[in-house]
């Protein structure tokens, strides 16, 4: 039987997907992008998931694109249609998709950093809501100085806005390698923790996302990209309009009673 290319577990609430081509670098080709995009669909489905790991097996995150694929078809060019047409149609079908549907997921995503998150590695590494990577991570955008090719999978839109245009920038045409503790020094992830505690802490941090109400991470996901484009009059409309409807919901009331009563709060789940 064929290993399958992504692992997907649920325990107690908590969806892990594994990215499973760990001797490759978890290359993000035809395979790994079926089945993430498979795997997602299911933490879509089942009701039963409150939060989702995303992370991978072997020594890498996800080292970008397949290149050896790329290469073969350099060599062996199909009929009517380019190496780039051929990793446009593959971007827009298969691959940017997973980043808009993890970023849509009525749950939180975790993403467990647990080695080298390169090219589109690195924008799948931040299509989560809160990113944690092992101290001996690191982020790597090769794109511009060793393939002259613009960074993708989101990464362009992402990385300024984490840690400013000077430091995206810099990221970019240098291809320096971003250490994972630099990484949560700039801002760009949650946090750096020790190899041997990375996939704990990621469950840890997924159970105490999953308690939250159901629809928090959607308005919190909502509200923090309206605030990239609005004006402070404008966000401030924003925060009152969504405080009249939510203040009026069960999840609020739930919170006051848990507050007089001295205890943690029950909220309803999705």
């Amino acid at each position: 039987m064929t290993q399958p290319f992504v692992l997907y577990a649920v325990e107690q609430g908590i969806a892990t997907l594994t990215l499973n081509d760990g001797a490759r670098m978890n290359p993000l080709g035809d395979e790994i992008a079926a089945a993430l995009a498979s795997a997602i669909g299911r933490v879509r489905e089942d009701g039963s998931v409150q939060a989702v790991v995303l992370t991978a097996q072997g020594r890498a995150f996800c080292a970008g694109a397949d290149l050896p694929c790329y290469m073969a078809r350099l060599e062996r060019p199909e009929p009517g249609q380019s190496l780039g047409q051929y990793v446009g149609e593959l971007m827009e079908a298969k691959v940017n998709p997973l980043i808009l549907a993890l970023r849509e997921l009525p749950v939180p995503v975790v993403c467990a950093i647990n080695g080298v998150a390169a090219g589109g590695g690195f924008g799948l590494a931040l299509a989560g809501d809160v990113v944690l990577a092992a101290r001996s991570a690191y982020f790597y955008l090769p794109f511009f100085p060793a393939l002259g090719a613009v960074p993708d999978m989101g990464a362009s839109w992402a990385l300024p806005r984490a840690v400013g245009r000077a430091r995206a920038l810099g990221l970019a045409l240098t291809g320096d390698k971003l250490a994972a503790q630099k990484a949560a020094d700039w801002g760009l992830i949650w946090d750096c923790v020790e190899d041997d505690q990375l996939q704990a802490e990621a469950q840890r941090m997924a159970r105490q996302l999953a308690a939250l109400p159901a629809h928090a991470i959607q308005e919190a996901r909502a509200l923090f990209a309206a605030a990239e484009t609005h004006t402070l009059e404008q966000q401030l409309r924003l925060e009152r309009e969504r405080q009249e409807v939510l203040i009026d919901g069960e999840s609020f009331a739930e919170g006051v009673r848990a507050f007089v009563e001295r205890r943690k709060p029950v909220f309803r789940r999705r």
